[in-house]
């Protein structure tokens, strides 16, 4: 790649490095210079331009990522789209973090150019939680660097391994003097554990602090078919050949390691009783706060195995009481400052009536099998988008017929006559509070595809100045629109015959154009001369 200063005459379809400001003129860094940009730069009285321009055996940002992030995309991953050389990756659902340490340095080892990050093995994620992202260092990369990080990723790098349902089995010891309330509050707060994970404390025993009576209750368990026993001891295990590891051998088990470089969680016992996990808790279990114990059950319910060898190699980051909060991790995972893949609403408008169009109404036109509205929705439908709502108005029993058997929410306009702001206004009213952003989509523009829906999701970033994403090619805006939810109250005031472009004008600094391959984000279908040329 060559980099640097560069006289305009060499600059056409090279990548602008740096913001370029004069006057009125006012293009991106990330920009692909377009002829027609030189000729503003020049007017402007610009000579030279910082740019990069991709020699032949280099790949371009995006495409290294993709592929990158692609090969490392293990089970239970969702794979953004990629955005000025970034790539994320997802949770899809519940559970660990699993991936080889070794493979992660060595694919960060192999050029300054492509890296790879993480969150920590074994972390627990909520869905839609970010867990890995993939990042071209400059504008573009070496075909033998993005191949070589391909091979070292391929079969997948990096999986989430997703909560196992399983019924666990509970016993509790007591000595004279321990009082049933604190019996009942660890009940509490065990089962809240267990069913953070997926499980279910199927049944609970009580039974004094002796290895026969603690044995006997096991049985009990392991005979009513429960998974997993935890033993929340009267008093704490202070060696092997204690009361509580004493039980879990004289039942026929194992005791596998006791003790964890864990804080709180050190006195933390591991064993099983034929193929069923058996575990003496250390006493802070009865804390609904963060603990060893924590670590340990996260991964049983995950079906990864743990081993003594496993237990002691959790020293790194485990001195937890000096975390300043230590909440029951999943069950505050939703609440929490997580980076997370952001919530896109889609709103298709499609309540017009297509008066330009004649006496038909566009969106039931035929376009090879099916009505152009229902091309749309299968694009926006197929997208990374959340949740779908098409607004209904003109011929509203006709459009939703045709979109039936489709995952789309409905929302009535009867004053669609009024303008296409009364459209907006329906479709925001019947938003969700949960959603960061919501996607404008035109109900004639069948040509925009899922993929280009997704590079604008890829972008959408309010924290870094990208809250408004518009689509472009050639430099020439086009549609679908997405915006924050901080825009939503201006969204509202709109009236008339007129939609949220208004937008990008009055917030450019806040409005980031992703220029797309193709031009279908330009193509409206509203009048008989327009569907005459697309089916052409």
């Amino acid at each position: 790649m060559k980099f640097g200063e560069t006289p305009l005459e060499d600059a056409i379809g090279a990548i602008l490095a740096h913001s370029v400001r004069t006057g009125k003129t006012s293009l991106k860094k990330g920009r692909i210079l377009l002829d027609t940009d030189i000729a503003l730069l020049r007017s402007a009285g610009v000579e030279t331009v910082v740019a990069a321009r991709l020699e032949p055996d280099d790949v371009d940002e995006d495409t290294a990522a993709a592929r990158i992030a692609t090969a490392a995309a293990g089970g239970n991953l969702e794979i953004s789209a990629a955005f000025t050389g970034r790539v994320n990756l997802y949770a899809k659902t519940a559970g660990i973090v699993d991936y080889d340490l070794g493979r992660l340095n060595a694919i960060n080892l192999v050029d300054e150019s492509a890296t790879v990050a993480l969150l920590p093995p074994y972390q627990q994620v909520a869905p839609r939680q970010m867990v890995a992202t993939v990042k071209i260092i400059p504008f573009a990369a070496p075909e033998a660097v993005v191949a070589a990080c391909e091979k070292l990723a391929s079969g997948g790098l990096v999986r989430v391994a997703p909560y196992r349902p399983r019924s666990v089995g509970l016993v509790q010891s007591s000595l004279p003097g321990t009082k049933e309330s604190v019996l009942d509050k660890t009940t509490r707060v065990l089962s809240d554990r267990v069913t953070a994970l997926g499980g279910t404390v199927q049944a609970e025993r009580r039974c004094v602090h002796r290895s026969d009576a603690i044995r006997a209750e096991i049985e009990t368990l392991l005979n009513d078919g429960c998974e997993m026993v935890l033993i929340a001891g009267a008093s704490a295990i202070t060696d092997r050949r204690d009361v509580i590891p004493a039980a879990i051998v004289e039942a026929g088990g194992a005791i596998d390691h006791f003790g964890m470089p864990v804080d709180p969680g050190n006195l933390l016992l591991l064993g099983h009783v034929g193929d069923v996990p058996t575990l003496g808790l250390p006493g802070c279990a009865r804390s609904p706060k963060l603990n060893g114990a924590d670590w340990v059950l996260q991964r049983l319910f995950a079906d990864i195995p743990i081993t003594g060898h496993d237990v002691m190699a959790m020293g790194a980051g485990g001195l937890l009481k000096e975390i300043p909060a230590r909440p029951l991790p999943r069950a505050e995972a939703t609440k929490a400052s997580v980076p997370s893949a952001p919530k896109i609403a889609a709103i298709i408008l499609a309540a017009g009536q297509s008066r330009r169009m004649g006496t038909a109404n566009k969106l039931l036109i035929d376009l090879d099998g099916k009505p152009m509205v229902v091309r749309v929705a299968e694009a926006v439908s197929a997208s990374q988008a959340a949740l779908l709502i098409t607004v209904l108005g003109h011929e509203a029993g006709k459009v939703r017929a045709a979109l039936d058997g489709e995952d789309i929410r409905f929302a009535d306009n009867p004053h669609y006559a009024d303008g296409l702001s009364t459209s907006l206004a329906a479709g925001l009213e019947a938003l969700p509070e949960d959603v960061d952003g919501v996607l404008i989509c035109l109900g004639d523009m069948p040509r925009v595809s899922s993929r280009e829906i997704d590079r604008l999701i890829a972008a959408f970033d309010p924290l870094e100045g990208r809250a408004i994403c518009v689509p472009t090619y050639n430099g020439k805006q086009g549609n679908p629109i997405l915006l924050a939810r901080r825009f939503f109250g201006e969204m509202l005031e709109i009236t008339g015959d007129r939609g949220a472009r208004h937008l990008i004008d009055g917030y450019q600094e806040l409005t980031c154009e992703v220029e797309m391959t193709g031009d279908s984000v330009l193509v409206d279908v509203d009048t008989p001369k327009a569907l005459e040329e697309l089916r052409a």
